[in-house]
C-alpha cells in the first residue's frame, strides 16, 4: 500500500479529485496549507503600502491505495493538476506499513 500526498494550487482541487473519482479512487483527505518553492512568494499592494507574502496558499491530499493503483494515480493528478506555470505542486509518494478501519477492525487492503 502507498500514501500519495499531494500539494497543488487551490483552484484545481475540484479538476483533481474528478480525476480520481474517475479512476476509482474512494477516499481522499484534504487539508488547506501554506507554503512556498522557487518562487519565494511574491509582494502584493495592500492600502498604498507594498507587503511581501512569504506563504502562498495550497491544498494537499492525502490519497491512501493499493500499490497496483499507484501510476493510475500519479498520472491523474499530473494531469488534472497541472497549469504549466510555476507552483503547480509536488507529488510524494510512500510506504504505509499498516491501515485500520476504526469501525470494522479490518486491516491492510481491506481497509482502504
Amino acid at each position: 500500500m502507498k500514501l500519495v500526498s499531494a500539494i497543488i494550487k487551490p483552484f484545481k482541487l475540484d479538476e483533481v479529485r474528478e480525476a480520481l473519482s474517475a479512476i476509482g479512487v474512494q477516499g481522499i483527505t484534504v487539508t488547506e496549507v501554506k507554503g512556498f518553492g522557487r518562487q519565494k512568494g511574491h509582494t502584493e499592494l495592500y492600502r498604498g503600502a507594498e507587503y511581501v507574502v512569504d506563504f502562498l496558499p495550497k491544498v494537499k491530499l492525502e490519497i491512501a491505495i493499493p500499490e497496483d493503483l499507484l501510476e493510475v494515480v500519479l498520472e491523474a493528478i499530473e494531469n488534472a493538476a497541472r497549469t504549466g506555470k510555476i507552483g503547480d505542486g509536488k507529488i510524494f509518494v510512500m510506504d504505509l506499513e499498516q491501515v485500520v478501519r476504526i469501525r470494522t477492525g479490518e486491516t491492510g487492503a481491506d481497509a482502504l
